[in-house]
Order: structure tokens, then sequence, then C-alpha cells
């Protein structure tokens, strides 16, 4: 998909928070595509017993009340935000806030909360982060604090994810900084 193509369908599903689709448009390709597309909650309106080989948040039967409706869509977006928030993909590992763990495959490690912001912050950062950034917005240092707070929590960070994962390229440092 082209920016351009992400970017109207972000602009026209953007300020809503579901999507309803009947059982009926899916017969219309064109309208799948768009569909699979959108990343907001996607529920399935079906007066059958029908099973769509395309993942939806959830299936509704008809008849329904609309304050039932109402409330299914509030529901499955509480879960979605809260789910969103919860888990974060990185690399081949899942970041679970909630249990402070990473994980991969069968195993996991538990990670501490600061772990957990330092790990969001160079994630969620496109570019090397200096030392005096990462000490700043994780423990709200001043810029030119003079500790080595930051490697050490890197080396004893490196440490775990090494020992269980045996991943010497989780956190990567260069004269540019830090990244994940």
């Amino acid at each position: 998909m082209s920016f351009l193509e992400k970017n109207k369908i972000d602009n026209i599903y953007g300020n809503f928070d579901a999507v309803l689709i009947h059982e009926d448009v899916l017969e219309d390709k064109n309208i799948l595509k768009t569909i699979s597309k959108i990343s907001i909650t996607k529920m399935l309106i079906a007066k059958s017993q029908y099973s769509p080989s395309h993942k939806y948040d959830e299936k509704i039967n008809l008849p329904i009340d609309i304050n039932e409706l109402n409330k299914k869509v509030l529901e499955l977006n509480m879960k979605k935000k809260f789910s969103l928030n919860s888990s974060i993909q990185i690399k081949d590992y899942i970041l679970d806030k909630n249990e402070k763990k990473i994980k991969k495959d069968d195993l996991s490690i538990v990670v501490t909360e600061k772990e957990i912001q330092l790990i969001e912050l160079l994630f969620n950062s496109k570019k090397y982060l200096k030392k005096n950034i990462i000490l700043k917005e994780v423990w709200k240092y001043a810029s030119d604090a003079d500790t080595h707070t930051v490697e050490t929590h890197i080396y004893r960070l490196r440490k775990k994810i090494i020992d269980k994962f045996q991943d010497n390229n989780f956190i990567i440092n260069t004269k540019s900084g830090y990244i994940i």
C-alpha cells in the first residue's frame, strides 16, 4: 500500500471509533481490501451464522438493540486500547508492560518499570539517542548530570537479554547514542 493510499484511508476512518461491516458487502474484493487496511475496531454485522475468513474484532448477530450495539462498541474500543497500550512488538520480542516481561517464543525475562520506560523510549525513537536525552526522559535528570545511570541500566538489561535469549543486538550503541 502506498503512503497516499494509507493516508487517504486514515483520513476517512481516523475520526471513527469503529466500523460496522454488514456480511453482504464481503463479496466485494475492493471493500475487503480497504477493510483489511484500517486499524480501528471492526465489527461484522451478520444475520446468519456466517463465518468469514477475514479478521474482525467482533461478530454481532442481528437483530440487536442499538443500546446493546453501542455498549459492545465501547467495550471493544476499551479492550483494544488497553491491549495496544499493554504490549509492544519490538523486533522478535513482545514487551508486556502489565506483566513487566519481555517475551520471545516460550522464554521471558522480568523487567523493571525503568527498563520498560527505557525500552519504550529507545524503540519509539527513530534515531540514536544520546545519554543526556535518555537521562532527562526516563529519570528526569538535568541534561548535564554526570552519572552512569544509563550505562548501568543498559548493561543490566543487555545482560538479562543475552543470558536468556542470546541476543547481543537488542540495544545498539554507537558514538551517535543508543537505539533498539
